[in-house]
Order: C-alpha cells, then structure tokens, then sequence
C-alpha cells in the first residue's frame, strides 16, 4: 500500500472516530487541528488504526508521533 492509499484509509478512520465528514487529513495534521482530538480520542484513533490497518504500533511509537504524515510513516514501515 502506498502513501497515498494509507491517507486515504486514515482519512476514513478520522471521520469515524471523530464523526465529522469533513475532515481531510494531511502531512501536517495534529491534534490541534481537529476540535474534538483529545486523549480519550486518541487512545480511540490508534486503536481504530490499528485495526484498520492490522498492526500495533508499540508505547514509544505512539507518544513519539508528532502529526499525522508521522503516522503514515510508521503504517509504511510496518507493512515493509
């Protein structure tokens, strides 16, 4: 799966979790950009991630991520 896939799939997985359609996630996107992006949530999105994309990402990937293009990232390393 390339780059562009993985965003599309995350994309879905935003607007999900967070249940707003409109969001469209970029390189750059943080939990600054999205309202409703709080701990409780994050715990959620990775999770809806990781099924989503049938992996895990480990306690040290997960806090090291600084916006979504990182979590891309890390998804393309682990289909490798």
């Amino acid at each position: 799966m390339n780059r562009k896939e993985i965003f599309f799939k995350l994309n879905e997985v935003f607007q999900d979790v967070f249940d707003d359609e409109n969001i469209t996630v970029t390189e750059f996107t943080t939990a600054n950009d999205i309202e409703d992006w709080d701990s409780l949530e994050h715990i959620r999105l990775i999770a809806a991630v990781e099924s989503e994309f049938k992996m895990r990402f480990s306690m040290g990937q997960v806090s090291s991520m600084k916006n979504v293009g990182e979590m891309v990232t890390i998804i393309e390393q682990k289909q490798g």
